[in-house]
């Protein structure tokens, strides 16, 4: 018998690793943040995508993830490095500490929360315990995947690829996306993510996960901010700093606290 929940855990961590290379939305939080060193808390942060490149620049960082195979990926990466910190946390219950100059939620973190929380709930608490965890000034940046027609994007009745390979313990799968759908009136998409592998003794795991999310709209993202005592100061929809429009495919929002 394997635990099957562990061997899909760690090899979705080392897909995600292996696939999710880009810089340049590293770069532009980077360009949006500044170059002044500074006290940033990602949360969300994964195997360190963001969090490794922010410590070579200068500043001093915190990363917080629930995935512990996650975050086995940082330490390799960080070697070296002495302004870098990282944390299996909760980021709904557990505390992200306070003092920070910025606020990282990143890599689609927004719409990707893990939570049994009602999810629409979840996002707006994100928002108040950024402001909570923030100095005076500090600043939000918030980059997310993002639309004005939804039900174009998550109304998919087929089956979409996230990423399939092999890991280093020689573990193959792949992960799918199935029967997506949006509902324009509460905003949530449903669909079921599909794990398909096959481990180095032969036996076959598949696992099909229902799931929830909330699509937030731009204006709600607005509300959220502005009751958390936030001024957007710089919004865009995509890397060359294009407002966000009808051919645009993002939400990227840098708002400092009051």
């Amino acid at each position: 018998m394997c635990n099957e929940k562990s061997a899909i855990a760690k090899w979705n961590a080392e897909m995600y690793d292996k696939t999710e290379t880009g810089t340049e939305d590293v770069d532009f939080a980077l360009s949006v943040i500044g170059g002044r060193p500074g006290n940033i808390l990602e949360i969300g942060c994964g195997s360190g995508r963001f969090l490794v490149p922010m410590a070579r620049a200068g500043h001093t960082v915190t990363g917080l993830d629930l995935d512990e195979y996650m975050l086995e990926k940082i330490g390799p990466k960080a070697a070296g490095l002495r302004s870098i910190a990282w944390r299996r946390a909760d980021v709904i219950n557990d505390s992200w500490g306070g003092g920070f100059d910025a606020v990282l939620m990143a890599a689609n973190f927004l719409f990707n929360i893990v939570s049994d929380m009602d999810y629409e709930e979840a996002q707006r608490l994100l928002i108040g315990k950024a402001a909570r965890a923030l100095v005076p000034g500090g600043g939000l940046y918030i980059d997310s995947s993002y639309t004005l027609h939804p039900e174009e994007w998550f109304n998919d009745p087929g089956e979409n690829v996230v990423w399939e390979g092999t890991d280093s313990e020689g573990v193959c799968g792949r992960m799918t996306l199935l029967n997506s759908t949006f509902d324009s009136a509460t905003g949530i998409v449903s669909f079921t993510r599909r794990f398909e592998l096959t481990l180095t003794d032969g036996t076959a795991i598949r696992e099909d996960i229902p799931s929830k999310k909330h699509f937030a709209r731009l204006e709600q993202i607005h509300g959220w901010l502005s009751a958390g005592g936030f001024t957007i100061e710089e919004e865009y929809g995509g890397y060359g700093r294009e407002p966000i429009g009808e051919n645009t495919g993002r939400a990227i929002i840098w708002a400092r606290k009051k």
